[in-house]
């Protein structure tokens, strides 16, 4: 288990030696945008480093509309995020669940999903592992509900899918945070990273807004909880000025 953060863009090596990560995640461009990602200036510095490097694929994708002006670009542009996360020696690329609209079928969201992973699959593969993530609201959402996640796994699962366990996320969405690793696992078969964050707002409120270990209203203990069972690296997406009491609290509570 190795223990890290979603840090700054520019200078993930040196947000990394501030926080005492062994992890890092970041972006590589606008998270709001869709341009394709430059070569990051610190790549050969990430390369020799000891860190672990996920890299976070921008908002806007969604995979699974069924808007034409939303699906394609969003297609491309992780193509395009995973050849440059490779580039940096990333783990993988993290991607969002995504959505369908109101009175759309979410079936055919799922669908969307799995053309993607089959035409990409068949053409080689993606350049890192792509890592689906569960999201906190939406009642059209392909990766808020578990039941919801077991249809999208039945959809990507056999092309080697990996999934990324966000906490905040999953209490938002009215999971239970106990047992949860157990219940994620029997759906997917692997947690490859976990985002641990906690909550601003109420158990089931549907909304995304993390918060440092002490100050949020998730139970600490199912936090750490959490963190020994799933075995996997973990990042803290909380806010910057909490990260290192984040990582040091998670280190000194998690078995380490």
């Amino acid at each position: 288990m190795r223990i890290g953060a979603h840090v700054r863009d520019d200078d993930p090596v040196g947000a990394a030696a501030e926080r005492g990560a062994e992890v890092v995640q970041f972006f590589l461009s606008d998270p709001q945008g869709w341009k394709k990602p430059k070569p990051h200036p610190q790549t050969e510095a990430l390369l020799g480093s000891d860190l672990e490097v996920f890299i976070h694929a921008p908002y806007m994708i969604n995979i699974a509309s069924l808007n034409n002006k939303i699906r394609i670009p969003s297609r491309k542009n992780v193509i395009q995020h995973a050849a440059a996360a490779a580039e940096v020696g990333a783990k993988g690329l993290i991607v969002h669940g995504g959505h369908v609209t109101k009175g759309e079928d979410p079936a055919e969201g799922f669908a969307n999903w799995r053309k993607f992973f089959e035409r990409q699959v068949a053409e080689g593969g993606f350049a890192v592992p792509i890592l689906i993530e569960n999201t906190a609201g939406g009642d059209n959402a392909m990766a808020r509900t578990f039941d919801s996640l077991k249809m999208l796994w039945d959809a990507v699962g056999e092309f080697g899918a990996g999934f990324c366990l966000d906490t905040c996320h999953a209490f938002a969405a009215g999971e239970d945070l106990v047992g949860i690793v157990e219940r994620v696992k029997a759906i997917t078969g692997r947690i490859d990273l976990v985002h641990l964050n906690s909550s601003r707002d109420e158990f089931g409120s549907s909304r995304d807004r993390h918060d440092n270990i002490k100050t949020g209203t998730i139970d600490a203990d199912q936090l750490v909880a959490v963190v020994a069972s799933a075995g996997c690296p973990v990042v803290v997406e909380t806010p910057d000025e909490g990260q290192a009491d984040d990582i040091a609290f998670l280190r000194d509570h998690a078995g380490r």
